[in-house]
């Protein structure tokens, strides 16, 4: 610490919510909860690596009420309790930020921002610097020339001229706001129906909140009643929003210090929650403590200013043959290492690797450049010789590697004549698989989340927009931190998550037996790719053109003038000035609303909106199929490259894109061209292999519904049986429609469709649709229990599974908002057979290709879309490969009814179905 460094004043309360609800629940071997004490401990470490000079202290709201319950007895009534799994964190985040050798203040009956009010206030009238570590929007009253705000959410600052953009007001007005505006959390009254403009507006015309009251008769409107109603209570609103800076602390800042860290007690708490990371970072400071203590006093000196410039990481940039052989010593020796790939693109099959790092211990890492060509630029090791000698190690199965998103790696090694196998680990699937929900699983989040480290990012080094520098173009000195602190982090995260896995055995599974030995496979298909005849695209190209302009000369008719079919506001104007035609919804800024479901309920009465929805699925299909596909086919290899995504959807289901495979149209049969044109090599066929009504076949295995059970294991039409019950008809009179019908209702009901939406979807009136829901409970009872269990469930755990374990979380299911917590409710219903499915069609795919690479068979697959595969095989082995696939995929899960797989194949993939 020295004294011209800014103390550190940390809202630990704060930081104790914010890990809390960040983490998913996170448990060791014993089953005691540890995410909030890892969070905070994590956030407060980094806090003592980012700012070493300063002294940090940590304050937490006492237990229990405090003087404002007194005040005012209904402060803070409308929270919750806190929970139990939380509150039993408290402590032992005590326990070890006091082994950490930091300040703590828990002060009887006051609240954290009272003692930072006050510790502020004593650093402002000394003229010390403060920086208060919150994500409280109340602090920003404390804020002047010697105090700054620093946001634990997004790690900004706020200072005077901060404050005035974010709230509309100054520092010293933000009492006055807060008073004005209420807070309902805290259950501060406010002004009802005043919002922050209103607040700011007033201000800034009266200048204090005591000028507002004064001036409360002048106030017009409904909002005038509301401010004079309250002139009782602003007076008590203004004290409890107001922080105290003259709290008897019996000490005062300067007195506060640090104490030596007690290396012992931190171990035992480390090794009691099981924070791996933790303690392997508090090994490697033992070592480097021991090193430095044989070091004499002149070199101490040097090595703590060498310890500050680099913070704590060992990082190398290897610029000579010998220190690279020593890496590669290294590598070959360690039980695993993280690896990644810096490359010259993001398209996996263009991109040139121009440097690789790696690290085999948290805290030390290497960059190893030999493609960086700016002016000035070092010399460097050769490319060849590099990946030579990286070859061996790379392809090794038994040489065990980890990174984040290694698929990316692997496809572009490949170009590189490279074939990465030993993947032991990916860091972005292992955090999907712990939290799919709510959260992204890129590096830098993933850093911030779990070790409570802000990462460089790309574009800090890189620039934005058009003249971002691509990595061969980056100075080492920046580029070599930035490499090796990815190598180094990816490991890092590896520590940290691996172990949250194995606590939980279900989840552990899907990591080890689906999603990880999926990496590999999705990097084989992505590197095939699909052949797609460019020819037959650019003439659907030319007559969804002509059709699109024949809609809007009809248009023009039918509208009796010419206007933008793609402009909502003209459309508005037609519509509902002009043609008078009845408004369905309003946009939330109160225009008639010209959305798709809008247009779709006027296209049952009217022509003109008919022929724009025609128009608008026309244009789509035409820019972002039959126009851009021709122009994603690689020069090189003639065939689209799709990229999958394994962590983005909640639900465990793959996505994809450039081309987005999934959203290919096939119930018009201009969206079914589109298929036609993705075909075979000559000489082979493309089989597809589809699962029937797989969602409908797991959810009568989760219900157990008899009727459910019954139809699927005596092979009966499953939507005829429900059409029958449900239109009280012979199974054998069942017509097309009530076929139709029934269809939209198996699948609606259970995506928990109401009534409103399924009298819309299958186009009766709402009281026959509600009968219609009413008999299909009466023939299915199961499936009604296994929803209100389910939903009961969600509630209780805060989350559903998957037959396989997969584990969905559902962070609205127990919010206040009503609309929130009904969606929660339906997802928590569909996510278990939506996430089931997920896991089968991968279980498959795992298995299919195992099949296929270890047999003699010329096949292989090359799409994965919903349920479905397609895999291109010699024509004379056609029907071999369809038989296999569709036994594999049947007995990709054993379930209480028979999975069904249809089999077709042809000369493209419209043509296989």
């Amino acid at each position: 610490m020295t004294a011209n460094a800014p103390a550190i004043l940390v809202d630990g309360s704060s930081y104790l919510f914010r890990a809390y609800h960040a983490l998913p629940p996170l448990n060791n071997s014993k089953g005691q909860p540890t995410g909030a004490i890892k969070g905070v401990v994590n956030m407060v470490k980094r806090l003592v690596t980012d700012y070493p000079s300063s002294k940090i202290i940590v304050v937490f709201d006492a237990k229990g009420k405090t003087f404002r319950h007194d005040m005012y007895a209904e402060y803070k009534a409308n929270r919750p309790p806190m929970p139990d799994d939380l509150r039993s964190q408290i402590q032992p985040i005590h326990d070890i930020i006091e082994a950490l050798g930091l300040p703590l203040l828990v002060i009887p009956d006051v609240e954290a921002d009272d003692v930072i009010g006050t510790l502020a206030k004593q650093a402002t009238e000394q003229k010390l610097d403060v920086i208060v570590s919150t994500g409280d929007k109340d602090m920003a009253q404390l804020v002047n020339e010697h105090v700054t705000l620093m946001n634990t959410m997004t790690n900004t600052f706020m200072d005077e001229q901060g404050v005035v953009e974010k709230f509309g007001v100054r520092p010293d007005q933000i009492i006055d706001y807060l008073a004005l505006v209420g807070d309902s959390v805290d259950n501060i009254p406010g002004v009802p129906k005043c919002g922050p403009k209103t607040a700011v507006k007033w201000l800034a015309e009266h200048g204090s909140f005591e000028n507002v009251i004064a001036n409360a008769d002048n106030v017009g409107g409904k909002i005038g009643e509301h401010l004079r109603n309250a002139l009782e209570t602003l007076p008590l609103s203004y004290e409890l929003a107001t922080i105290k800076c003259d709290i008897d602390l019996a000490i005062d800042l300067a007195d506060i210090k640090h104490s030596d860290e007690n290396s012992e007690r931190l171990r035992e708490l480390y090794t009691e929650f099981e924070f791996k990371s933790l303690l392997n970072a508090l090994y490697d400071k033992k070592d480097r403590d021991a090193q430095s203590s044989k070091a004499d006093m002149g070199t101490a000196s040097e090595a703590e200013t060498k310890s500050a410039t680099q913070a704590r990481e060992n990082y190398e940039t290897v610029l000579d043959k010998a220190s690279f052989e020593a890496w590669l010593d290294k590598l070959a020796k360690a039980p695993y290492f993280a690896f990644d790939t810096e490359t010259t693109s993001l398209d996996y099959m263009q991109a040139r690797i121009v440097g690789v790092s790696f690290s085999c211990k948290p805290g030390e890492a290497a960059y190893v450049p030999f493609g960086h060509d700016y002016l000035g630029a070092p010399r460097q090791l050769d490319q060849g010789y590099v990946l030579n000698a990286l070859k061996p190690l790379l392809e090794d199965p038994t040489v065990k590697k980890l990174g984040q998103n290694l698929k990316y790696d692997r496809n572009v090694l490949v170009n590189h004549d490279i074939t990465l196998t030993g993947i032991a680990h990916d860091t972005m699937i292992e955090s999907y698989v712990l939290n799919s929900t709510g959260s992204r699983h890129d590096m830098d989040t993933l850093a911030d989340k779990y070790l409570g480290r802000s990462t460089i990012h790309f574009e800090d080094i890189a620039g934005k927009g058009a003249k971002q520098l691509t990595f061969n173009q980056i100075d080492l000195k920046e580029a070599g931190p930035y490499a090796a602190e990815d190598a180094d982090i990816t490991l890092q995260l590896h520590e940290a998550l691996y172990p949250q896995l194995e606590a939980e055995k279900g989840l552990l599974s899907i990591y080890e037996e689906i999603d990880k030995p999926l990496v590999e496979v999705i990097s084989k298909i992505e590197r095939r790719g699909a052949k797609v005849d460019a020819h037959q695209l650019a003439v659907q190209s030319q007559e969804l053109t002509k059709r699109i302009g024949e809609l809007e000369k009809e248009a023009y008719d039918l509208a009796g003038e010419e206007f933008n079919l793609s402009s909502p506001k003209q459309l508005q104007a037609i519509f509902f000035e002009k043609l008078e035609l009845p408004i369905i919804k309003k946009t939330p800024k109160g225009q008639p609303s010209t959305a798709e479901p809008v247009l779709q309920e006027l296209a049952l009465d009217y022509p003109l909106p008919k022929l724009i929805l025609e128009h608008r699925s026309l244009a789509k299909l035409k820019s972002t199929y039959t126009d851009k596909l021709p122009l994603l086919i690689n020069s090189g290899t003639g065939r689209i490259h799709t990229s999958y995504h394994q962590a983005v959807t909640a639900t465990g289901r793959l996505s994809s894109s450039d081309p987005n495979l999934q959203n290919i149209p096939i119930r018009t049969e201009e969206g079914r061209r589109i298929r036609k044109a993705f075909v075979a090599e000559a000489g082979y066929k493309l089989i597809a292999a589809d699962y029937s009504q797989i969602e409908l076949r797991i959810m009568a295995h989760l219900s157990q519904d008899k009727g459910l059970l019954d139809a699927f294991a005596h092979g009966e039409d499953v939507h005829k049986a429900t059409a029958a019950e449900v239109f009280d008809v012979d199974v054998n009179e069942v017509s097309s429609d009530q076929r139709r019908k029934a269809k939209a209702i198996n699948f609606g009901l259970i995506y928990g469709m109401s009534a409103f939406g399924l009298a819309k979807q299958i186009k009766v009136e709402r009281r026959e649709a509600q009968q219609c829901i009413g008999r299909y409970f009466e023939k299915y009872p199961g499936v009604l229990e296994y929803m209100d269990r389910i939903r009961a469930q969600a509630h209780d755990d805060g989350f559903v599974e998957t037959v396989f374990g997969r584990r969905l979380y559902l962070p609205d299911i127990n919010a206040r908002n009503k609309m929130l917590q009904q969606a929660a409710e339906r997802t928590a219903i569909n996510a278990p057979m939506q996430g089931t499915a997920a896991d089968i069609i991968k279980r498959a795919m795992i298995n299919v290709e195992k099949e296929l690479s270890s047999s003699s068979r010329d096949a292989r697959m090359i799409m994965q879309v919903h349920d479905e595969l397609i895999v291109e095989v010699a024509q004379a082995q056609a029907n071999d490969v369809a038989a296999l696939l569709e036994s594999q995929m049947m007995h990709a899960a054993e379930l209480d009814v028979p999975l069904i797989v249809e089999a077709g194949f042809g000369d493209s993939w419209d043509e296989a179905h």
